[in-house]
């Protein structure tokens, strides 16, 4: 039986269609799906339950001979959430709690961390897992707080040779963009914002530089197709004898005036954009680089090559965005 907390979300919901197109068929989904459109995720994925998290404990405990593994993508991801409570509950104590119980039970554990660990880049963006290197990161909010003090939690863990999962892998996500992300809101990735901006007739934005060696447009980040993030869990599902922190992205940042230029290009419009400041409210600690170092997952064995910037938003947009159907 295979287990995928948040599997209503964006990344989950890809990751419990991935695991279908593989022929799994003992696949449990563990969300809130609330009153919103979540539940369209997975609409077309045939499922052998869907359980809320309150019933996680439970549910494992009365199936724990049967249960391979868990691919842990549930948490709080809004990185505007502020209470702290909240997301100490979800992200640090259900993820520690999941990795104790996957250890007593020869489970496995595939868990997502995040590059916000990584606060304002200044020390890199390298996926070291020795804690006098993560101790080095200082997150901006609680979101990335929370995702970096589950690693160090871990980190300390394994130094004190306690039980460890069957596999255990974390994994740090860069921007992700791709279908399933609709119910995120002001959260989607700037891909599908635009998309509807241009659909409805709207002129495109982005924010303008305030720092002098960027130009308007030119901040940088790693942008990733939701498809590469999904191979890159199954190649590891399909090796279990791997287990680390790994940073997953591209590797080859990307300017927001790029990532509006593939979309114009896959809409077939003129490009035209309006560029406007950016709010004083993030505009001290707004990143204008991030990129993954990647050589790690390669050393591990890992050797597919990434979709394209152009490319990933080519199929997001002609596949599922301007579709009658958006969702995979």
């Amino acid at each position: 039986m295979l287990i995928v907390t948040g599997g209503a979300g964006f990344i989950g919901s890809n990751i419990v269609a991935a695991l279908e197109d593989r022929g799994e068929t003992d696949i449990v989904v563990v969300d809130r799906l609330r009153d919103g459109i979540k539940w369209k995720n997975i609409a077309k994925r045939n499922l052998r339950d869907i359980i809320h998290p309150d019933e996680l404990p439970a549910f494992l405990d009365k199936h724990a001979d049967n249960i391979d593994a868990i691919f842990h993508m549930g948490a709080i991801s809004a990185t505007t959430e502020t209470d702290a409570d909240k997301i100490v509950a979800n992200n640090l104590k259900l993820t520690t709690w999941l990795w104790d119980w996957c250890s007593h039970h020869s489970a496995r554990l595939i868990y997502a961390s995040s590059a916000a660990t990584y606060g304002d880049g200044k020390q890199g963006f390298d996926d070291s897992f020795v804690e006098a290197d993560l101790v080095k990161l200082a997150p901006l909010n609680a979101y990335g707080w929370s995702k970096h003090a589950t690693d160090r939690r871990f980190r300390r863990t394994l130094d004190q040779n306690d039980f460890r999962p069957k596999q255990w892998a974390g994994l740090k996500f860069f921007n992700v963009y791709g279908p399933n992300e609709y119910h995120k809101g002001g959260m989607r990735s700037v891909v599908s914002q635009m998309f509807d901006k241009l659909s409805a007739g709207e002129t495109a934005t982005l924010f303008k530089s305030h720092h002098p060696d960027y130009e308007d447009g030119g901040q940088l980040r790693d942008f990733v197709w939701v498809g590469d993030v999904v191979k890159i869990i199954m190649w590891l599902y399909d090796n279990p004898q791997v287990s680390d922190l790994f940073n997953v992205g591209t590797g080859n940042a990307r300017s927001f005036k790029d990532l509006a230029l593939a979309v114009f290009a896959a809409m077939g419009k003129d490009a035209k954009i309006n560029y406007i400041p950016t709010p004083e409210s993030i505009r001290d600690k707004y990143q204008y680089f991030t990129e993954a170092n990647m050589a790690k997952l390669r050393s591990a064995g890992y050797g597919d090559e990434m979709t394209s910037l152009e490319e990933g938003v080519r199929l997001y947009i002609q596949d599922y965005l301007a579709t009658e159907d958006p969702f995979r």
